[in-house]
């Protein structure tokens, strides 16, 4: 990024929604309060709000001021006064509000040109035609597209051509915010920045790797969205293949916008497929049913307030999916990569675990493997699991002991949020932590036959109680080798 900022023009389709309200105009704010927007860069929300400018602001006043420290009052009017609405509907016939967007940003074609779709998939295609047959695309402008991308393949590959007919794949960021937290940069960081990882970065010295994402909240006023979604598309197919191709990728020949991307897809090409009866051998699926969740009971799934009736999906969609995933290539094989993500689980983490080989003769008893852990959520950080002394006389006593970094202990500067980064990317035009068309498209070819056998069985998802760790068939999809999911083993 240069050391000014450039003016831009950042437009929002569904700019009063959550996703708006919560992420994306506090991550802006932070970026106008370190001084990373230009004075003359605009936030322009589009909805069906009804909205002017004044009650825009107004509503972002109300809505956002109390969750993001506003310390000091002229930058957060500075902040408001970027904020402009404009009332429209893609679906309808009332063309006023393109009239309006089209004089606002009239004059400004030299501007980078921003349109973040926080909107579901489908309305990706009929926006990025509207907003051509407005005449609004220009060479500098940039789409961001939200996930999920699709439902499957075929349907992903429908909303890619229907974008890609208007934008340049360059134009294109298809954004998961877990590329944006400050562990998975430092991911890439402590693989390609020290040596001495990578001589043991392979199948001769790691055992197996755990990529795990549990939530504790259900699924309250969501289970409309969730029935057509559920676990394995909502966080498997994006968040959770993104971090396997960040720990499984080769060593890029440079870091720049399309080498990363180029080695990502290598990792997704070479995953192992798995299809017909080997999905009941290698997944399991799960949905939360009432329990005890953080001292207090919840209600199960099916029975979640403030959502739609449950139908014949609700009972057959997944709030948990656990998938043991081989990378077949020189480096990773015959090592299991583990993916498991739930709703309802006891604990809210996201991490990504690399479980070490035991030394190959121990002469002290009490040995364990060594272990790296990389925790992107609560509490960003690494740590480095050792065996060492437990001090004293006598027999010598093996206790496994952490080097940590915690970044927030470690370094003063505020450790920005995921949406901010990858925001400022945007405007950067800096793509490398964004996927490609062929990268999203490789990881439904993956998901697919998965996603197909679990449609086709008769059989419902495997019910745990709420607060607990997921159903038995996921401890079992590891315990069959001699494993634990890393957290069990931790308690």
């Amino acid at each position: 990024m240069s050391e000014t900022p450039q003016p831009a023009d950042l437009i929002v389709f569904g700019g009063t929604g959550d996703l708006s309200m919560r992420k994306l105009l506090p991550a802006l704010y932070h970026a106008d309060r370190d001084g990373l927007l230009a004075a003359e860069t605009r936030i322009i929300a589009m909805s069906r709000g009804g909205l002017d400018d004044d009650d825009f602001r107004g509503k972002v006043d109300a809505e956002v001021r109390g969750s993001v420290p506003v310390d000091d009052l002229a930058i957060w009017q500075r902040f408001l006064a970027r904020l402009h609405h404009v009332t429209i509907d893609i679906s309808g016939e009332d063309h006023t509000g393109w009239a309006r967007i089209t004089a606002l940003l009239a004059g400004h074609e030299q501007r980078d040109r921003v349109f973040y779709l926080a909107s579901p998939p489908m309305t990706f295609g009929p926006f990025c035609r509207q907003v051509h047959r407005a005449g609004l695309v220009t060479p500098a402008s940039r789409v961001v597209l939200e996930k999920p991308l699709g439902r499957d393949l075929a349907s992903a590959q429908h909303i890619n051509d229907e974008v890609g007919a208007i934008f340049h794949e360059r134009q294109i960021f298809r954004i998961d915010h877990y590329l944006g937290k400050e562990t998975v940069q430092n991911l890439l960081v402590l693989r390609f920045a020290n040596a001495f990882l990578e001589p043991i970065w392979n199948s001769l010295w790691i055992d197996h790797v755990q990529i795990t994402a549990a939530e504790t909240v259900g699924t309250p006023g969501r289970r409309g969205y969730y029935d057509h979604a559920g676990a394995l598309r909502d966080m498997v197919q994006n968040h959770l293949l993104q971090l396997l191709c960040l720990v499984a990728m080769e060593p890029p020949s440079r870091n720049d916008r399309e080498s990363v991307r180029d080695e990502k897809v290598k990792v997704l090409e070479s995953l192992r497929p798995i299809t017909g009866g080997e999905v009941d051998r290698f997944t399991v699926r799960g949905q939360y049913t009432a329990g005890v969740s953080g001292g207090v009971q919840v209600p199960g799934y099916l029975d979640e307030p403030d959502s739609t009736p449950p139908t014949e999906a609700s009972q057959r969609v997944e709030t948990f999916a656990a998938i043991r995933a081989e990378v077949k290539n020189w480096r990773w094989a015959g090592v299991p990569f583990y993916l498991r993500t739930g709703k309802r689980m006891p604990y809210r983490s996201s991490e990504i675990v690399v479980q070490f080989k035991d030394v190959p003769h121990s002469i002290f008893p009490g040995s364990a493997p060594n272990r790296l852990v990389l925790r992107l959520q609560p509490s960003e950080g690494i740590r480095l699991h050792l065996m060492a002394k437990e001090p004293g006389a006598g027999e010598v006593a093996l206790k496994p002991v952490p080097l940590s970094l915690s970044f927030a202990e470690t370094f003063t500067a505020r450790v920005p949020d995921a949406y901010e980064r990858l925001l400022m990317d945007v405007l950067a035009g800096n793509p490398t932590l964004f996927m490609r068309r062929d990268e999203v498209e490789a990881a439904w070819r993956w998901i697919d036959p998965i996603l197909s056998e679990w449609e086709s069985q008769s059989l419902l998802p495997e019910p745990y109680p709420a607060g607990t760790a997921g159903p038995a068939g996921a401890h079992e999809l590891l315990a069959r080798s001699g494993r634990a999911w890393h957290e069990e083993e931790s308690r």
